[in-house]
């Protein structure tokens, strides 16, 4: 098989970009070692930048996100019972859209799934090859078959654990990486949700999240010790804890109910430079991780799509490479910004075992931003997208 660009990795990195080059006319392949109703059913973020909102625009996916899908102008933050809103439309000009991440991989599925795209799940042993030369090619076996397929660029959309990153040489890519000693435990739920915006806590049991995929299903979220077990959190269990760290007017109007999904997210921050090596370039998750609190982990993948697939329609267009030189440079400067603020709004609103220097530090920062237009707005313009007014590439 011949085609322009294998891409490996059917999450929203991907997908985006199987469907931004598929309406450039580019000729794409993408594999994926899942199924599809294991891709389909994944649960993850849900808060959307406007340029993330733009992307699925220009892919032709937005249909459904615009039919369902809430607008926050604003979120609370409460430390220790004391409440600060920032309101995003009013200071910087905008809001975010709150979309499952789980309905936008259904929707991007079910697009490329309607085209040409060729859309190959299940695909196992998926290996790039020669991308340091001009002739990469990728293999993968699927249904007892070995398969090669020819391109001119593969995109690692394959996530942390993936094997893009994994096949560059060793001394070609330098790792930085920060660990946290907590993790984040969520619940999602069939109940309405305990306001019409976001809430983020913290309290001195440790942090907590009031969030939410619809305006009839909740997702909350409570700290707890990086040595947590699922098991160990029974759904009671978990309601008091979220009640005990939530304000008393929202634990009043919290409703309970059997959880959809539970599950533990590790906290870290991790950048892998450069994020091109030859013909292979690395987005999303294979690239970097940040910590979920400032909401930009899907919000850079998806950055990362548009930004290599306007370089690689530039290529194709008019034979320009520029911009596919300059790809892991400029994501790079976008990646580092965010990972600046995710660590920065995680280490104000989490609690730090045996650290009060740390906690008197939070209360500072706490005290800037509830008392100072400046430090809101500082903070507005970074949650609704660092590089909102310059080009995703």
């Amino acid at each position: 098989m011949r085609t322009q660009v294998v891409i490996i990795g059917a999450g929203p990195a991907g997908l985006l970009l199987s469907r931004l080059l598929s309406r450039d006319g580019i000729d794409n392949v993408v594999l994926e070692r899942r199924s599809r109703a294991h891709v389909e059913s994944r649960i993850r973020a849900g808060v959307l930048e406007p340029g993330t909102v733009d992307l699925l625009v220009a892919a032709g996916v937005a249909d459904r996100m615009h039919r369902e899908a809430l607008t926050h102008d604003g979120f609370h933050l409460v430390f220790d019972g004391r409440y600060a809103h920032v309101d995003l439309t009013g200071l910087a000009g905008a809001p975010v859209t709150v979309y499952g991440q789980t309905e936008i991989t259904q929707d991007l599925v079910a697009a490329c799934l309607g085209t040409d795209t060729k859309l190959i799940f299940e695909a196992q042993a998926v290996t790039p090859c020669d991308f340091d030369g001009a002739r990469p090619r990728v293999t993968y076996a699927k249904d007892g078959q070995t398969h090669e397929i020819a391109c001119d660029f593969i995109a690692g959309c394959d996530g942390f654990h993936g094997v893009c990153r994994s096949s560059v040489p060793p001394g070609a890519v330098t790792l930085y990486e920060r660990v946290l000693p907590f993790g984040w435990l969520g619940m999602l739920t069939e109940a309405p949700p305990v306001s019409d915006e976001l809430i983020y806590v913290r309290h001195e049991r440790g942090f907590a999240l009031c969030s939410m995929r619809s305006k009839t299903r909740s997702r909350y979220y409570v700290q707890v010790p990086e040595s947590a077990s699922v098991e160990d959190w029974s759904d009671e269990r978990f309601w008091d804890e979220l009640r005990r760290r939530i304000p008393g007017d929202a634990g009043e109007r919290l409703i309970t109910g059997p959880a959809l999904e539970k599950s533990i997210a590790p906290l870290r921050s991790f950048v892998a430079e450069p994020m091109r090596f030859g013909r292979l370039f690395l987005a999303g998750d294979a690239a970097h991780i940040v910590p979920p609190t400032g909401a930009k982990g899907l919000n850079l993948a998806a950055a990362d799509a548009g930004g290599l697939a306007k370089a690689l329609t530039a290529y194709y267009g008019s034979g320009d490479g520029t911009a596919l030189e300059s790809y892991s440079e400029t994501r790079l400067r976008h990646v580092w910004r965010a990972e600046r603020f995710s660590w920065w709004f995680t280490a104000m609103t989490h609690r730090f075992e045996g650290d009060a220097f740390a906690g008197r530090l939070q209360q500072a920062e706490f005290d800037a931003v509830a008392g100072s237009r400046a430090f809101r707005t500082a903070l507005a313009e970074n949650y609704i997208g660092i590089f909102r007014k310059d080009s995703p590439s």
